[in-house]
């Protein structure tokens, strides 16, 4: 096996759940997390990157699942598809455990840039300065949009709640 391969199989076992969750973040469809996650990984295998250390490698590895999900929601596959769901769950290669914790769909429903501030903040315990510096915007646009995030997914939330309790 040559360096690239170790990096990136050592990349795969260790962050494959967390790109797989970035890319689900931004996408909201686990089919094209995975289509994501894939290219990810083939991306560093080919690309002859070398990390100072895993911080490092995890925060390339997010960048890259982020900036394919920004792409994918661009693109017109995602604006004329709808998706389907064939299956109750998705079979990988690896141990991914889907939490769902009731949140989880709402807040791959929000606007994009929403959605990959407060996975970033709240399911990968990055802080503020830490995501400025991984999508690429100041601390204080991303305490806006971390802001504006909960605070629309709070909406979401108690409409849905209205929504039940006018049903029962």
């Amino acid at each position: 096996m040559t360096d690239n391969e170790n990096t990136a199989l050592y990349g795969f076992r260790k962050y494959g759940d967390t790109v797989l969750r970035a890319a689900y973040a931004c996408t909201g469809s686990m089919e094209e997390a995975e289509d994501i996650t894939q290219d990810v990984f083939l991306k560093l295998h080919s690309s002859g990157t070398e990390f100072a250390d895993d911080e490092h490698m995890k925060a390339w590895l997010l960048r890259a699942a982020i900036n394919r999900g920004r792409n994918y929601r661009k693109s017109f596959r995602f604006s004329r598809t709808s998706s389907i769901e064939v299956t109750n769950g998705s079979e990988l290669s690896y141990d991914f455990v889907y939490k769902d914790d009731g949140i989880r769909e709402q807040v791959a429903a929000l606007p994009q840039k929403y959605s990959e501030v407060i996975f970033l903040y709240y399911y990968e315990g990055y802080n503020i300065r830490e995501i400025s510096e991984l999508i690429g915007k100041s601390s204080n646009t991303v305490n806006s949009l971390l802001r504006r995030g909960r605070a629309k997914l709070r909406m979401e939330l108690e409409k849905e709640d209205n929504y039940g309790a006018e049903r029962v």
